[in-house]
């Protein structure tokens, strides 16, 4: 692969990862009562803050997903598979707000868990001290999606269950992101 394509996906990456969590402030801010331990992320979808949250949420998709296509030669077959479908499935939900039902949780779940198993399997393409937290990262929000999806909270309401499955998402796309863009 070129090093044009690995900065372009790293690029890719790293800024639809960062501006996924800006916005995610932002809207949090502007949602009227909202409570990041009682409120899913997907409650910012709909009402006053729907514009801005599911417009982050297709453009991370997006990224991930045109990411994974030009840096299929670079994440070989299966973390371009993941990526490719923790992309389509977060344009999903974008796409299908959670007042749709079940082809929204389907595809935030699935969303999860290809993204968690993206982190996980990028160690291959990743130098150690990266690929170690890279594995970890996906390993938090794997374990951490469990109780969420069988509906244990472990004190911290369902929105703090549902950031510690996202956020190492969020996280791992960043420090990727960021680890392509410098590669030589």
């Amino acid at each position: 692969m070129s090093i044009e394509n690995r900065s372009l996906l790293g690029a890719l990456l790293f800024a639809g990862a960062a501006q996924f969590i800006l916005m995610i402030v932002i809207a949090e801010a502007r949602y009227p009562g909202y409570n990041v331990a009682t409120n899913a992320l997907s409650d910012l979808g709909v009402g006053q803050t729907a514009l801005l949250y599911n417009a982050s949420t297709a453009v991370f998709g997006a990224f991930a997903l045109i990411g994974s296509l030009l840096g299929r030669r670079t994440l070989g077959t299966g973390l371009t598979i993941t990526l490719a479908v923790t992309g389509a499935c977060t344009v999903g939900v974008a796409l299908f707000p959670e007042t749709i039902g079940a082809p929204h949780d389907v595809l935030a779940i699935a969303a999860f868990v290809f993204g968690a198993v993206s982190a996980i399997i990028s160690y291959r393409v990743l130098r150690p001290p990266l690929s170690h937290f890279s594995v970890g990262l996906g390993i938090i929000a794997l374990v951490a999606l469990v109780p969420l999806v069988t509906q244990h909270d472990l004190g911290i309401g369902k929105g703090g269950m549902e950031r510690m499955v996202a956020y190492p998402i969020f996280v791992w796309a960043l420090g990727f992101g960021g680890s392509l863009i410098g590669a030589k």
